[in-house]
């Protein structure tokens, strides 16, 4: 394979102040749920980007001080030079195939809640702390003292990042996180000394800070500055006052990094946000600096990416979510492996493994965080075990992943798939408003799989538990998926409710079979609290009906606060008209009616309805499994039955691949009885040397 001309210019190498880039893909920061809890999975996910050819890779969000820390979430510390050898690893990892190392330094400021390390919080202007959990705690304005010492906090932040080898420094002031944004921003600067009123006063902090890391490392090191593109409301740093910036200091960092000013609009999801999707609030930024420009949007196609070069929109792509996906893109564009790229889904999955403080997971690329933690590499196989063949029932997306998966490694594969489509619940939910770019878990493995000689996959063919003991199979996955439920039973009600059978209930799989309401007034009833119900809401009002949303939440699609979405939800169901009802749960559904209660009082109210949807809980599809397991299998000579996916306990589809993915590379394994499945660390410690009054 050869790679596309046009795509040249992706690899040619560019200056960013004293560092040079072998290349214009930028890694730009990003989280991962690791932080200073799990630094060697940390370390391994960017050195596998590192082989992956980023000619730029930066970390997370690294906290410099204990006076600005967002405690429950998990990110880097600089604190102090205990912090350097686990941070000097990460830039050797991200060195190691030629990558230049970043690290991107951030004091929250106002967004500091310090709930760990109980300092009273300090920001640009005094106020109640502004995170995503409402913390009752307010921080102090700082005086010309307290910044004279996040003056000198950066100094140290800035010597001991180049002690741990890193060759950029990136100064976080996007997304509403960073104190240099609540500097520049009028919404969170109130000031009336030098550092407020005027964009140039405003800027007098972001100017020393830059100019004392030029002095702190000798110049030796690039500056970055990470700044928002669009704050909004009516006192954000606007992108007219961005342009204003950047024009009066173009040449005052090394290079421009832009980003939406909320993280929502930043990494907004595929159902909202297109490919490129700030490209209207970068462009012509560009001809304000002699500087490179790098920005985001969630860039896939190489395409795309040349022509925000050659248009002089950017000079570096920044990613960071296709960048998880698949961390080989710069090597497949590269080598003209176009049809290898696992392209992102815009899903948010990633994201919600920071905001929940777990370990974060991405839906298409299996290993991702699980390069240390288990050895999986997401496009190296480890070499087959002893048996030869493998036998996968279903191919959703856990089947998908598991034959793709046991295939890589050498296995003889056989998929059988009951229906004539590939794909699962994805075949179905690509289909509704916004899910479009999901389609891309089964696009990507079936068309990895098709050049496959190991691989035989099966349509239209539903097995029988003896049918499976005939095929002779040494390891046999059943991945068959769930159903939706047509009661109320989920998380609120755990036994079904009274409901009158002249009542027309549907279910997800309904609609997505096409068996929808014929209009009228539709009561859907909401207690999934992720997408789907939203989803389907849309659906119902594009086809004429009137919708009703009820959920026992105190907001709709509560979940989805850790995708970034839920205020988007909210405001498209409202915007076309979707009706809500909060704290609110069917007690009762009769013929015509749907009777509610007040989650917290108790208190009864009707709606009318020609129709219920009922978005609840799904029963696992594994009467297959416990049909095979009551015959005797180990006898019909397969070494191991194992039920996978949402088969086996539904979950989102980032869930359903990772099980295909650890079915697969386990197989051949010895039992490991009670150990751990995976590697963690410990964390160190210290003699024991109380303090005396």
């Amino acid at each position: 394979m050869t790679r596309d001309p046009r795509h040249d210019i992706l690899f040619t190498p560019m200056q960013i102040g004293p560092k040079m880039a072998k290349n214009r893909f930028y890694q730009v920061p990003h989280c991962n749920g690791g932080g200073y809890r799990d630094p060697s999975a940390v370390v391994e996910m960017r050195r596998t980007k590192a082989e992956g050819g980023w000619g730029v890779i930066f970390t997370e969000q690294t906290e410099i001080h204990p006076s600005s820390e967002i405690t429950p979430f998990i990110e880097q510390h600089l604190w102090d030079d205990r912090d350097i050898p686990a941070l000097a690893r990460m830039a050797e990892a991200m060195k190691s195939h030629g990558a230049l190392a970043g690290i991107q330094l951030a004091y929250s400021g106002i967004n500091g809640p310090n709930l760990y390390s109980r300092e009273v919080p300090l920001a640009v202007t005094g106020g109640p702390i502004l995170t995503f959990t409402s913390d009752p705690v307010q921080a102090r304005t700082m005086d010309r003292e307290d910044i004279r010492d996040l003056r000198r906090w950066f100094r140290n932040a800035f010597r001991r990042s180049q002690q741990a080898g890193f060759d950029l420094v990136c100064l976080y002031g996007a997304h509403g996180f960073g104190i240099l944004q609540h500097f520049l921003s009028r919404a969170t600067n109130q000031r009336t000394d030098e550092y407020g009123g005027s964009l140039e006063n405003r800027g007098r902090f972001l100017r020393e800070v830059v100019e004392e890391a030029r002095e702190e490392t000798r110049g030796e090191m690039a500056v970055s500055l990470r700044m928002s593109l669009h704050e909004g409301g009516a006192f954000g740093f606007s992108n007219a006052e961005l342009r204003d910036f950047i024009e009066m200091h173009g040449d005052l960092p090394d290079i421009w990094d832009l980003a939406h000013g909320t993280w929502e609009n930043c990494s907004g999801t595929s159902r909202f946000k297109p490919e490129g999707a700030q490209e209207d609030l970068v462009s012509g930024i560009r001809d304000l600096t002699s500087k490179p420009v790098v920005g985001v949007g969630r860039f896939t196609s190489p395409d795309a990416m040349v022509r925000q070069i050659k248009s002089g929109v950017l000079d570096f792509i920044g990613a960071a979510r296709p960048s998880i996906a698949d961390p080989f893109l710069p090597v497949k564009v590269q080598e003209g492996r176009y049809e290898d790229i696992r392209e992102c889904i815009g899903c948010n999955i990633c994201v919600s493994g920071d905001l929940t403080q777990g370990i974060s997971r991405c839906t298409q690329n299996t290993a991702f965080m699980e390069e240390w933690r288990k050895g999986w590499h997401p496009d190296r196989a480890r070499p087959k075990g002893v048996s030869e063949s493998v036998l996968i029932v279903g191919a959703g997306p856990a089947g998908l992943e598991a034959a793709l998966q046991a295939a890589r490694r050498g296995y003889r594969v056989t998929l059988a798939e009951a229906t004539t489509t590939l794909g699962g619940r994805v075949a179905r939910e690509r289909a509704l408003p916004g899910l479009s770019a999901w389609g891309r878990v089964a696009d990507y493995r079936t068309g990895q799989m098709a050049p496959m000689t190991n691989v035989e996959i099966y349509r239209d063919s539903r097995l029988t538990a003896e049918d499976i003991l005939s095929m002779g199979a040494d390891h046999v996955a059943i991945a068959t998926g769930s159903h939706w439920r047509r009661d109320a039973v989920a998380r609120l009600h755990l036994h079904p409710i009274p409901t009158d059978p002249a009542m027309p209930l549907f279910t997800p799989d309904d609609l997505m079979a096409g068996n929808l309401p014929e209009g009228g007034r539709v009561v859907l009833y909401d207690d999934d609290h992720f997408y789907m119900g939203s989803v389907l809401a849309e659906l119902l009002v594009s086809r004429g009906c009137t919708v009703d949303f009820v959920t026992p939440a105190v907001k709709v699609a509560e979940w989805t606060d850790n995708t970034l979405e839920q205020g988007t939800i909210m405001r498209r169901l409202l915007e076309i008209g979707v009706e809500m009802h909060l704290s609110k749960a069917p007690e009762a559904i009769a013929a015509r009616e749907v009777v509610l209660g007040c989650t917290w009082t108790g208190r009864q109210s009707a709606v009318a309805a020609d129709a219920v949807v009922l978005v609840t809980s799904r029963i696992p599809d594994d009467a297959l499994f416990r049909s095979v397991r009551a015959l005797d299998w180990q006898g019909a000579g397969i070494r191991s039955l194992k039920l996978i996916g949402d088969a086996e306990a539904p979950g989102p589809i980032a869930w359903a691949t990772y099980a295909g993915r650890r079915w697969a590379e386990e197989l051949d394994t010895p039992d490991r009885g009670d150990e751990l499945s995976f590697r963690r660390e410990i964390a160190e410690l210290l003699p024991h040397d109380p303090i005396t009054p």
